[in-house]
């Protein structure tokens, strides 16, 4: 299962991200988002875990957590929508 995790403090890795799941299950990936320009986080992340299980137990321990002193959101990642860009070059 996939899951978007957001208000991620600036400072959060991505190895802080899989540490932080790691103790709900094997994290098969953890990603935080950052600025194609300035290679500085932009708050937000996704984490992926093999079992779903593992994944709702994970956010409904980590929803709400205070991280850095942000409480995180943690729900369950949808699928990017594409778009109908009918630009022509």
């Amino acid at each position: 299962m996939n899951m978007y995790v957001s208000n991620l403090g600036f400072h959060v890795s991505e190895e802080d991200l899989r540490k932080l799941f790691e103790p709900f299950g094997e994290v098969s990936s953890a990603k935080v988002i950052t600025d194609r320009e300035t290679g500085r986080s932009r708050g937000f992340g996704f984490v992926e875990m093999k079992s779903n299980d593992q994944a709702n137990k994970a956010m409904t321990s980590l929803n709400n957590k205070e991280i850095e002193g942000r409480a995180i959101s943690v729900t369950v990642a949808r699928e990017k929508e594409k778009t109908n860009d009918r630009r022509r070059w």
